[in-house]
């Protein structure tokens, strides 16, 4: 348990834990809850919903904010995985049945999330990601999603869709040309590797480094460090808007070229996609275990 004191929510969302301060000034999310069932810690439909559903419950409206009034919302896992991404199966599905709509609609919920955490939820948060295992794919864009990126040591993290034909869709070029340069960004795209937290933290993807089993402390020295200078960080969350701005029409329009590309995968590509749901239904049963 990390040292900002916190409250149990009562509200429920199954795939979540949440906790948050008593002055709401900071909300823990821990993404999988319902690990124990042996379910794959990826973007299933329902922990999306989850977690869109919790953010829009903390995100205040202009007359709410406060001046220097700054929030925090930390994204973390209850699974031995951070995030493994995008829900393989549902996308092999939906290819076979050549169902764009469906395919689109999903997509659109996650660029919906990612450009909530991107934003701060409306300016008054920052978000932090907490990597204490695997991000991949999307679970890796959700991370680069936020302000800062958090992550222990002997972690992997990746972009691996070039494996089965695709691409990230979902916000990493975007997110990644702000961290590191676009040829540095493309590399990482299409290599498909799946690296270390040392070697994101020595390219500058990883902000903040820590040993296994401290993430959490590491987090709490960060919120206490900006809330000393609320003003201050809040003026950075308008300032970044304007001088490295992420739009939502540019997260859209990839994310219709994931879509287009999608469709056109052919079997070879969804049978490897079969595969690693498979491996992550075993990595799955073995946690719940």
């Amino acid at each position: 348990m990390n040292n900002v004191e916190k409250l149990q929510r009562t509200s429920t969302f199954p795939t979540l834990r949440v906790e948050s301060a008593p002055n709401s000034a900071a909300h823990w999310m821990y993404m999988h809850a319902d690990i124990g069932r042996g379910v794959r810690p990826c973007f299933r439909t329902a922990l999306m919903e989850d977690m869109w559903a919790f953010l829009t419950t903390i995100t205040l409206r202009d007359a709410q904010r406060q001046p220097g009034q700054l929030r925090h919302v930390v994204l973390a896992s209850d699974a031995p995985a951070f995030n493994l991404g995008g829900d393989l199966e549902l996308f092999s599905t939906l290819i076979r049945n050549n169902n764009r709509q469906m395919l689109l609609e999903y997509a659109r919920r996650c660029i919906d999330g990612v450009y909530h955490l991107h934003t701060g939820l409306g300016g008054d948060v920052r978000t932090i990601s907490l990597v204490q295992g695997d991000a991949l794919g999307g679970g890796l864009e959700l991370a680069l999603s936020c302000h800062t990126i958090v992550a222990e040591e002997g972690v992997g993290m990746g972009l691996p869709e070039v494996l089965f034909g695709l691409f990230p869709g979902m916000g990493a070029y975007s997110f990644l040309c702000k961290r590191v340069s676009p040829q540095l960004a493309e590399k990482i795209i299409l290599d498909g590797n799946i690296y270390s937290s040392e070697e994101m933290h020595k390219m500058g993807v990883v902000d903040v480094l820590v040993p296994k089993g401290e993430g959490e402390a590491a987090v709490d020295e960060i919120i206490r460090k900006q809330q000393r200078s609320p003003h201050a960080y809040l003026a950075l969350n308008a300032a970044r808007s304007i001088a490295q701005p992420v739009g939502y029409n540019e997260l859209m329009g990839i994310t219709e070229v994931w879509v287009d590309t999608a469709l056109a995968l052919g079997e070879k590509s969804l049978r490897t996609m079969d595969r690693i749901v498979k491996a992550q239904e075993r990595l799955s049963k073995s946690a719940a275990a």
